[in-house]
């Protein structure tokens, strides 16, 4: 117990100090008060701006050292720094958009709302109804016999693979470059920041003539690819790495603005109290992203399975081989087979909706959470 007095002791003598030189008056007196917190966990339920499952998780790891319980506090009490639950740089989570609105009254105003209306129905909602349409015209037989065709069944599990394979890799990848970057201040942080937006700004058809001129027949890889054997253009492995680049962005560009407005006092709180890096990460900083973290989960796993022009350059459009369903959808089309062109079309479109409810639903609860 004298050690963790003298960690909180420590720590809030470095922040008094630091206080005095660079911070507000009104900061200056939130330090002042905390001078009443006579143990570490009631200087870490001082400081503790964030969620409350963060603030429980801080909980579990003060239980087993005997440490008195969390002190209930409103928001003002927490202090001025409050931890930002969800939100990215992309639309994230924690801005749903559903409160109350002025009415429509003037003549203006409701022309503008039908312009906008209208054009929401020719562009987006009278196409997407016009896939179901075409995909049931002639019945359910034609829908079930294309999803029975071996070629179609392979579509799907390619990609089906290419999402599980993106979707992990690139949350790790996301994780931990957005931390570093909103943690640590560097000689090229910009440019670094700047090369995340690279999969944006490029082609998806250059990105894939990248991967073909690196790994095909005459590419720089090529006596290494076949002194070992391993096919990548042409191949899943290709596809893999195309699918990769075109959503790299999304789980980094979510967290990164989260993570740059956190507190940081419940993670040194919990150090304080003798947690190790990966329960910091577990029982504090993961509670407060978690909802732009699933959103960006969201994103990279709609980009991976609707991704086209990068895929289609790596894959070679093999039919029962590298096909995915976006690559389905063009070779059916062109070959005058409406049918299951537009039933391939129907799946992809069960899926956007599948995530569009999802985001909805994660954007509601977020939205809940941060406003209480």
């Amino acid at each position: 117990m004298a050690l963790l007095l003298g960690a909180s002791a420590s720590l809030l003598a470095q922040r008094q100090a630091s206080c005095a030189q660079s911070c507000s008056t009104s900061h200056q007196q939130h330090l002042g008060q905390l001078s009443g917190a006579h143990t570490p966990w009631q200087y870490a339920g001082t400081l503790g701006a964030g969620s409350s499952s963060s603030r429980t998780a801080v909980h579990r790891l003060a239980a087993p050292l005997g440490l008195p319980p969390l002190r209930q506090q409103s928001r003002l009490q927490r202090g001025h720094l409050q931890i930002v639950a969800g939100g990215g740089g992309g639309g994230g989570l924690g801005g749903h958009g559903g409160g109350p609105g002025r009415p429509v009254e003037t003549l203006g105003q409701k022309v503008l709302l039908g312009t906008a209306v209208s054009f929401m129905a020719l562009i987006v909602i009278i196409p997407f109804v016009n896939v179901f349409v075409q995909a049931f015209s002639h019945g359910l037989g034609p829908f079930v016999e294309t999803v029975q065709e071996p070629d179609f069944q392979q579509a799907v599990k390619m990609t089906l693979l290419l999402s599980l394979v993106a979707v992990p890799i690139n949350t790790a990848f996301g994780i931990q470059t957005a931390m570093y970057l909103a943690r640590n201040d560097f000689w090229g942080k910009t440019f670094a920041i700047s090369l995340l937006d690279l999969p944006f700004s490029i082609s998806p058809v250059i990105t894939g003539m990248m991967f073909v001129l690196l790994y095909g027949r005459k590419g720089l890889f090529a006596p290494l690819i076949a002194k070992f054997g391993f096919p990548i253009v042409f191949a899943f492995p290709g596809m893999a790495l195309a699918t990769l680049f075109v959503t790299m962005p999304f789980v980094v560009r979510e967290l990164l603005p989260i993570l740059e407005q956190m507190d940081m006092a419940e993670e040194e709180a919990a150090r304080s109290l003798g947690a190790n890096d990966f329960q910091v990460f577990w029982n504090v900083t993961l509670p407060n992203i978690r909802w732009g973290l699933l959103y960006g989960i969201i994103l990279t796993n709609a980009r991976a399975m609707g991704e086209f022009g990068a895929v289609s350059v790596i894959s070679g459009n093999i039919i029962g081989q590298t096909q995915t369903l976006t690559l389905y959808v063009e070779s059916a089309y062109k070959e005058y087979n409406s049918e299951a062109a537009f039933a391939a079309a129907v799946l992809l479109s069960f899926l956007a909706l599948f995530t569009l409810v999802v985001k909805d639903r994660l954007e509601g609860v977020a939205s809940q959470e941060t406003s209480k």
